[in-house]
């Protein structure tokens, strides 16, 4: 059978084919001269099967979508809380290239702004690293989020570069605050290159894909940042990838995502998917219209909504199995999973002392439920319960014998025992 996907994809690219609205780039030349009519969409799970519809071999430069990889690269280098120290979190509710800092701190409110995006970019590699070895870092890591290796549109970054005044004014008041260190000219140089890299929308949905789950490429399998950053920086897409028009972007379709005046749109449903647009013409916000009515079209038809959360999940099944009591447990645990097993303990306690818990049908354990499961373990034994693992993909501990507590009154181990 022939997946509907594609033609779903490709009905919702036609649909918008109509709309003429919006403007392009016309204070970047070579923007203000392409096709403006080009529209394509791009989906990719996070198991690496990717759906790209409309022109999606054309490529374009990645501009602003750069911002929220190099903000990753950042965070890996430095860490979240040293990075924090340079750049707040919290939504500017101005224009991208306003020249506006917080009150007090000095620093750039976020850094999907391009006082942020700025200041992040002479974090990399630190003050003493020079200009161009710090852009092949910046390269090599746009590179890794996409899977492969990626360019410079040399035309695009000579014609923004030689028309980058806003931004050199925003990179000597930074200077000026200390915020960087760096020569303002050679900050402005490496960002304004960081935007001119080329992307296609089948990249940018493989770049989001990356951020979606937790920072693993979907096809390459690398573990280009880790969770955390990956959750951190989703999170401030969220609330600041779209500049001005965030907040009715988060409540109307509910993605994190950023926007690049080139006309891209990416966005990342934890957990899910990546979702990549492309059309020049641009809204008020510099946003792409038409990409903005495609995602607003998937998040309604597809139930893409962040907020829009399923039913939970049943999390074990329950029965006796000869002279024990199995306890069948699926899908990923997490805190709720987790509650559900413990609650069932707790209210419906088991009517053999033999207890097998059965892990064979999970596919992951989070670090809270495994915490919880081991604790459950612990009190089952010390109530004088034999208690038997199955964990045949050592999610909670390799075959064996393993202790996962004492007993509080004889001080001695608690052991259980895991097979595979």
């Amino acid at each position: 059978m022939r997946s509907p996907i594609p033609d779903y994809l490709a009905d919702v690219v036609d649909r918008c084919r109509s709309d003429h609205s919006g403007r392009l780039a016309d204070y970047i030349p070579p923007l203000a001269e392409v096709e403006p009519d080009v529209t394509a969409l791009a989906l990719s799970t996070v198991d690496g099967t990717v759906y790209a519809v409309g022109d999606a071999d054309l490529e374009f430069t990645i501009q602003s979508i750069s911002k929220p990889f190099v903000y990753a690269l950042a965070l890996a280098e430095h860490g979240i809380d040293a990075v924090l120290g340079r750049v707040g979190v919290e939504p500017s509710g101005e224009a991208f290239n306003e020249l506006s800092l917080e009150s007090g701190s000095a620093r750039p409110y976020n850094p999907m702004i391009n006082a942020g995006a700025l200041t992040i970019h002479a974090l990399i590699g630190g003050p003493e690293l020079d200009e161009e070895t710090r852009f092949a870092r910046v390269l090599a890591a746009l590179g890794r989020f996409a899977g492969r290796d990626l360019e410079v549109d040399e035309a695009i970054y000579e014609a923004e570069v030689t028309t980058a005044h806003r931004n050199h004014a925003i990179a000597y008041m930074l200077r000026n605050h200390d915020i960087i260190t760096d020569d303002p000219r050679s900050v402005v140089r490496g960002y304004v290159r960081q935007c001119a890299v080329r992307v296609t929308v089948r990249d940018l949905a493989l770049m989001a894909a990356t951020l979606a789950h937790g920072g693993v490429h979907p096809v390459t399998g690398e573990q280009v940042v880790s969770r955390a950053v990956a959750r951190h920086v989703l999170s401030v897409m969220a609330t600041c990838g779209m500049y001005d028009a965030a907040g009715d972007w988060l409540s109307s379709i509910g993605i994190p995502a950023k926007s690049g005046v080139s006309g891209g749109i990416i966005g990342a449903l934890p957990g899910q998917t990546g979702v990549a647009s492309f059309s020049p013409r641009l809204d008020d916000h510099g946003h792409s219209v038409r990409g903005v009515t495609m995602f607003r079209q998937l998040s309604r038809d597809m139930g893409m909504h962040l907020m829009e959360v399923p039913a939970p999940a049943r999390s074990m099944v329950a029965g006796s199995d000869g002279d024990a009591w199995r306890y069948e447990l699926q899908g990923s645990i997490n805190f709720v999973g987790m509650e559900r097993v413990l609650r069932t303990f707790d209210e419906d306690p088991p009517v053999h002392d033999r207890i097998v818990i059965d892990l064979t049908r999970v596919h992951e354990i989070r670090k809270v439920g495994r915490r919880m499961l081991h604790e459950a373990i612990r009190r089952l034994v010390l109530d004088g319960r034999e208690v038997e693992v199955h964990d045949p993909d050592g999610l909670l501990a390799e075959p064996g014998t393993i202790e996962v507590g004492r007993d509080p009154d004889r001080r001695e181990p608690v052991r259980i025992e895991v097979t595979d």
